[in-house]
């Protein structure tokens, strides 16, 4: 029987914090900017509280998988027992998730400000490094919207399934199905956070690259 492969909890980068910017900026739109980034980064601070535990769940819905199908229909209650509590494993993972959609959403309501302050900053150079990481930034969020619905699909397919574990006259070939359908929903999974991640280094690049043409600084770490 084919083994499923679980892929590890999304994994964002939070964008760094800034200190104050220069007083030439102080009220200009590049400053906007910077407060609205700030912001977006602050409505997903608790996507990644939500990471260890929503791995945490992963492995331990492998585990309660890879327990059923060591398990003969001899073991038929203890299979049902199983299946019941992976079920609630995946309760538990779509709270999650939905939670983290729900910080996601927020986050891109705030950015979704910035087109108006960019769009009065005056120079030229600034202005196309601050269109070219609003261009990035808004791909990565839709990128999220795909990737949340994908992780939704894998749930409802794992749904499922363990939905057949508890029949008793569960034929091989179904069970087979449907072990098809959940490992290619989990390699659309992959492929889509994988590029997730890339645009979310690619985003704080971009960001760095306005940081530097507006002239905004970074704090200094080795201050205390």
């Amino acid at each position: 029987m084919c083994i499923l492969k679980r892929f590890g909890a999304i994994v964002i980068l939070l964008f760094s914090t800034l200190l104050i910017m220069a007083g030439c900026f102080n009220g200009s739109p590049e400053e906007k900017v910077h407060k609205i980034l700030e912001k977006t980064a602050d409505k997903e601070s608790e996507f990644n509280q939500h990471q260890e535990p929503l791995n945490n769940l992963e492995k331990k819905e492998q585990e309660q998988y890879e327990k059923i199908i060591k398990l003969g229909m001899d073991d038929y209650k203890q299979i049902v027992e199983i299946s019941d509590e992976a079920t609630k494993n995946l309760d538990q993972r779509e709270e999650i998730i939905d939670k983290e959609q729900s910080s996601m959403q927020s986050s891109k309501e705030e950015f979704d400000k910035i087109d108006v302050q960019i769009g009065k900053i005056e120079d030229e150079k600034v202005k196309k490094e601050a269109t070219e990481m609003k261009k990035v930034m808004a791909e990565r969020y839709d990128t999220y919207d795909k990737l949340y619905e994908a992780y939704q699909e894998s749930l409802a397919y794992d749904r499922e399934l363990y939905e057949l574990f508890k029949k008793e006259d569960l034929k091989m070939d179904e069970l087979q199905g449907q072990i098809k359908k959940i490992n290619t929903s989990y390699e659309k999974v992959l492929k889509t956070n994988k590029q997730f991640n890339a645009l979310t280094e690619k985003s704080n690049q971009k960001k760095e690259s306005f940081y530097d043409s507006s002239g905004i600084e970074k704090a200094d770490s080795t201050k205390e």
